[in-house]
């Protein structure tokens, strides 16, 4: 009879694009998650946690990434033939729900949403196929003071969770400033309006000489090929170069820029008068030019909005890979989509939002070092007599009854030190002992297992020396001197 192979053993390892996270990692994203909700909620708007699973017909033709399988999204077939994916962001998703519940819910609907998103897309270095997003919305209201409160929420949730003034900007634009500057130029060809916007989005990349050279005839990129541009003469080109270009020192001569631009276009005058609405409400609350800015520069997601949009830009310089000075770069952004939820209802719902990179978000702020490290590990109360566990437990709690983040070391206790190297690798601050002796004379051992790190690094400081790092006290007073020292090493 054959030898019947055994299946090989599955590889452990992360599928690609995912990653895993662990204590620190999670607590810091679940400390900010917090915060965020807080500031959200401080503006009146309420939470809302939707189905991690979407109907690709609902998901609709937002989609991140063309040309990966299933056009950006991890999706499958039902049982009912059905075609369901994981969300790729928290706005297809609201709209959805917006469209299912309007008859109950409030007019505007304000709501956030926290949670994993999924997109798949090629992935590269910090670029993965899972990540967080933060978002909150105003659906139902056309008035322009829901998107200058958007961009009020977003600066003060940036200065809440640790990114102080002059580190961040948020920047808005308006879309229909670029329709104007389209109508202006005279283009009726879909295909050459596409070609354009795809210029536009390339500003921050190639400049303004990129620009004009990528819609004239074309430009020669980095690595020596050369690119098609889109063929508009110099003339056509003009009112792109001078939206781009509009951004003045002087916030009135961006607007005298603007409607220079736009000419005699209704739609682009329409949107100029939105920024300046904006601008006024912001500034009237005290949101000024330091903190939130008119830039027509900002063309990111131009595509997909209808009108303001908005990104948070972090302004400090990191060291990237090769060691180069550069600017931590965007962490939010957002804007007006009305035309998203007539796609269930038939009736254009106006909508504005914002999403937080989270991820990004906590990458900032620990270049900063304004997080990181290690997260205290919980005390740990060692065991000498196995058959005396339930003294143990009784131990351990009393400490989490006091608020003491505490547990038993449940492996083999045989060797004890076993148990402290457990504990250092638990970054745990105490160990506490009780053998027979102890327990006899209703004594407990407290060992100071920070204050005892420190005395190996460095002996010879006189403040440690003074002070020991091992504590012998009665029984009923565990908790009492476990506080103490876990006091003396906030």
């Amino acid at each position: 009879m054959a030898k019947v192979k055994k299946a090989p053993r599955p590889k452990a390892q992360t599928p690609k694009g995912f990653r895993d996270y662990f204590g620190t990692e999670v607590t810091e994203r679940a400390d900010m998650l917090k915060t965020i909700a807080e500031v959200y909620h401080q503006y009146g708007f309420d939470a809302l946690e939707s189905s991690g699973v979407e109907t690709v017909e609902a998901l609709g033709k937002f989609l991140p990434d063309v040309d990966r399988p299933n056009e950006g999204v991890f999706a499958w077939q039902d049982e009912d033939d059905a075609w369901m994916a994981l969300r790729y962001d928290l706005t297809a998703p609201l709209a959805r729900v917006y469209a299912q519940y309007r008859n109950d819910l409030p007019l505007p609907y304000r709501r956030y949403a926290m949670g994993p998103v999924w997109r798949n897309e090629k992935p590269g270095p910090g670029r993965y196929r899972q990540f967080y997003q933060c978002d909150a919305d105003t659906v139902g209201s056309a008035n322009v003071a829901a998107d200058a409160e958007i961009c009020a929420m977003l600066s003060d949730t940036l200065e809440r969770v640790g990114i102080p003034r002059g580190d961040y900007l948020v920047r808005v634009n308006n879309r229909k400033v670029l329709n104007g500057v389209l109508e202006t130029m005279g283009l009726s060809d879909d295909a050459q309006r596409d070609a354009v916007l795809r210029t536009i989005d390339k500003f921050d990349k190639v400049g303004e000489a990129g620009v004009r050279e990528l819609l004239g005839k074309g430009r020669l990129d980095a690595s020596g090929a050369y690119i098609d541009g889109v063929g508009l003469s110099v003339d056509q080109a003009e009112p792109v170069v001078a939206f781009l270009t509009s951004k003045s020192s002087d916030v009135a001569k961006t607007f005298a820029n603007l409607r220079d631009a736009i000419g005699a276009s209704t739609i682009g005058a329409e949107g100029v008068g939105e920024l300046e609405k904006i601008g006024d409400l912001l500034a009237v609350q005290g949101y000024n030019a330091d903190r939130i800015e008119i830039d027509p520069s900002v063309v990111r997601g131009l595509g997909y909005y209808t009108g303001p949009v908005f990104e948070a830009e972090l302004t400090f310089e990191i060291l990237d890979e090769k060691g180069r000075k550069r600017q931590f770069g965007s962490v939010a952004g957002g804007g007006r989509y009305d035309d998203l939820v007539k796609r269930f209802t038939g009736q254009a719902v106006p909508a504005t939002g914002v999403s937080i990179g989270v991820d990004r978000l906590l990458a900032a702020l620990r270049e900063k070092g304004r997080i990181g490290g290690t997260v205290q590990g919980p005390v740990v109360v060692t065991v000498m007599d196995k058959d005396r566990m339930a003294d143990y437990q009784t131990m351990v709690a009393e400490l989490r009854n006091a608020g003491i983040r505490a547990e038993v070391y449940l492996g083999n206790p045989k060797n004890f030190g076993n148990q402290l190297k457990y504990a250092d690798k638990r970054e745990s601050p105490i160990a506490v002992i009780e053998g027979g002796d102890e327990h006899a004379n209703g004594m407990v051992q407290i060992k100071d297992l920070i204050l005892g790190a420190k005395i190996a690094e460095n002996a010879t400081l006189e403040e440690w020396k003074e002070r020991p790092s091992q504590y012998e006290v009665p029984r009923d007073q565990l908790v009492a001197k476990v506080r103490e020292i876990l006091d003396l090493n906030p």
